[in-house]
């Protein structure tokens, strides 16, 4: 700081203030994505560089930037008499710390794609796009169709925003592309016909109810009819590979749905698990593949595994250490994961036990964990966290 006329005010180091502009932009872009919110605060000069097109061309030139996990609570969730929750912290992956989301309070984040993320108005159902770095932000127009909203994905460059409406069998979408500005018609979705046999024997299995209730080992009557959070209700994990995109979400009796948009088709996969087996479940996608994370009990002990459907069977590809996973028997605990690159985040909370929760990367490829540093609220104790998206913080993407 140098003082003039009795008041402060902030300078350039030396060395900083000779660097030639295109340089000095260069060198400001490798900076962590953390630290673009600081700039404006340096100097003057430093405030235009970070709102020049100059400045964003030079961050398009950085490959790729350590992703960013949006998280939201459970003492965050929208309530018809409050305010729509609010994105509670955010992980930096490359700072490998927790801060608190400068986004102001508003609709729920419900999907992302490059470094934009999707947000949704829980009471108009107005969603909205935004570039969390640099605020600029685009309302969509409301969609021409109607019907109950299963699913909501987003993905692509320029992106695409996909709605799954409809009631099992029936299912439709419509898809919003950025470039154009506007939504497609709604087209219906077929069932694959190698799937539709085997769902109507599994429906026979089960009695032709979607909604099974039994007994569990501690005397409670259990449902398979999932409840899902207000900020997970609509969430899918979308698999993109040769340009083509498949949406993966879970249905309200727990099946994972596979939606082909290139083939507009749909398929019901098989169950993991018998239905009459409590476990929690999740959906994610990762290096253009779904997976789906399963925390069981069994045994007397708990077990945390990821799983793939490959050549029309599930197939384990990583699992939980036991000596990690054991932590969480009895404790009634719950996932909530979102995939990024080749690394999957899973947050595991038990209203039971406080001990039972954290948060936990795993490397899908080489089925390396490790638990992540704790996030706790004002009181101490550690976060629950009830839903996630992940993105890549690019200044230069529009929205």
């Amino acid at each position: 700081m140098a003082a003039v006329n009795g008041k402060k005010r902030r300078c350039e180091a030396a060395g900083l203030a000779e660097l030639h502009e295109d340089m000095l932009e260069r060198m400001l872009a490798r900076l962590p994505p953390a630290s673009f919110f600081r700039l404006r605060g340096v100097s003057r000069r430093w405030r235009a560089v970070a709102e020049s097109n100059t400045f964003r061309a030079a961050c398009a030139r950085v490959p790729a930037r350590d992703p960013w996990f949006l998280m939201l609570s459970d003492s965050e969730q929208p309530k018809e008499e409050q305010k729509p929750a609010r994105p509670a912290v955010v992980f930096d992956s490359a700072e490998r710390a927790w801060a608190r989301w400068r986004g102001a309070p508003g609709p729920v984040p419900v999907a992302a794609a490059g470094g934009l993320v999707l947000y949704r108005d829980h009471v108009t159902g107005e969603l909205t796009v935004t570039n969390p770095l640099t605020g600029a932000s685009r309302a969509l127009p409301p969609p021409c169709a109607a019907g109950t909203l299963h699913a909501i994905a987003m993905y692509g460059s320029p992106y695409r925003v996909v709605l799954i409406l409809g009631e099992l069998p029936d299912l439709s979408m419509v898809s919003f592309d950025s470039s154009s500005n506007a939504w497609e018609g709604a087209v219906q979705l077929s069932r694959k016909l190698e799937e539709a046999s085997s769902r109507e024997r599994a429906a026979e299995d089960d009695g032709g109810n979607d909604t099974v209730y039994f007994l569990s080992k501690s005397g409670d009557v259990v449902a398979t009819n999932m409840q899902r959070s207000a900020s997970r209700q609509y969430s899918s994990a979308v698999a993109c590979r040769g340009g083509e995109a498949v949406v993966y979400f879970l249905s309200h009796s727990g099946t994972v749905v596979a939606c082909d948009l290139a083939r507009r088709a749909f398929a019901e996969l098989p169950r993991i698990l018998p239905v009459y087996h409590e476990y929690s479940i999740d959906v994610v996608a990762c290096d253009g593949a779904a997976y789906v994370v399963v925390l069981s009990e069994f045994l007397d002990t708990a077990s945390l595994r990821v799983w793939e459907f490959a050549d029309g069977a599930w197939r384990q590809v990583a699992a939980m250490p036991p000596s990690m996973s054991h932590a969480f028997y009895g404790k009634k605990a719950d996932v909530n994961c979102v995939g990024h690159g080749g690394r999957v985040m899973v947050c595991v909370s038990s209203g039971e036990a406080n001990n039972a929760n954290g948060c936990f990367m795993c490397d899908v490829k080489s089925n390396r964990w490790e638990e992540l540093p704790r996030c706790s609220n004002g009181d101490g104790e550690t976060t629950d966290f009830v839903a996630a998206v992940s993105f890549e913080p690019r200044m230069e993407v529009a929205v």
